[in-house]
């Protein structure tokens, strides 16, 4: 582990959290990760040995927390609903003022307007951004859905603009890097602040509904 200041933290290094991070290191971020199960932090810096000056594991949330630069930002991609609630409780005596959480996982829109109001009793803010594109998305360029305070959006906005996928401003068409998973620059970002409160996971959730059905339409045709 190196003693340099990081730009942004990674919690959860499963499917998602994993491949965003590395998207993270890709466009020159340098990003502290961190997983419940200690050993997955060692296979996941093992099986990415390329970026290995953007990217450093750490055992304990004190560690984590200790290795950003002020005013931190740290993202979380793990299951909803208690886990959340659980990193949260661990993380907030760490925090500062102006510090900022990322959920990016599927919560309920009502409980990211919940752990707003409790994040923000010590000055944190707390975001819930909806991350669409699952395992190549997260990788290459997802949509990204951020929702809560304005200013928080604006701490986040140059890590999510640069990694979020581009399309072109004249078709809508989007971007491809110049190889295969190469990262794109120019462009449209995939990303925008949505509003206040649970609004990023609000969006989120209603994009699910249209997906899932989307797929149950598909699937009830092949089966007639």
């Amino acid at each position: 582990m190196s003693q340099r200041k990081a730009d942004v933290a990674m919690i959860g290094l499963g499917v998602m959290g994993s491949n965003l991070a590395l998207n993270m290191a890709d466009h020159g971020f340098d990003v502290s990760v961190w997983n419940h199960i200690p050993g997955r932090i060692d296979d996941f810096l093992a099986e990415n040995p390329a970026v290995p000056e953007k990217l450093s594991g750490y055992k304990t949330l004190k560690s984590l927390v200790g290795s950003l630069a002020r005013p931190r930002r740290i993202v979380m991609l793990i299951k909803a609903g208690a886990p959340v609630d659980s990193v949260n409780r661990k993380l907030l005596p760490m925090l500062d003022t102006d510090d900022v959480v990322v959920d990016g996982g599927n919560s309920l829109w009502s409980d990211t307007e919940r752990r707003q109001t409790e994040l923000a009793a010590k000055g944190v803010h707390f975001v819930g951004s909806g991350v669409s594109g699952g395992e190549t998305g997260a990788r290459f360029g997802p949509s990204l859905m951020p929702g809560g305070d304005r200013r928080a959006w604006q701490r986040i906005r140059p890590v999510w603009n640069a990694i979020a996928a581009k399309v072109d401003d004249q078709t809508g068409r989007e971007i491809s890097g110049a190889a295969p998973g190469a990262p794109v620059k120019g462009g449209v970002p995939c990303t925008a602040y949505i509003g206040t409160g649970g609004a990023g996971h609000y969006v989120k959730m209603v994009h699910n509904g249209i997906e899932y059905a989307d797929m149950q339409l598909i699937s009830e045709a092949y089966f007639l």
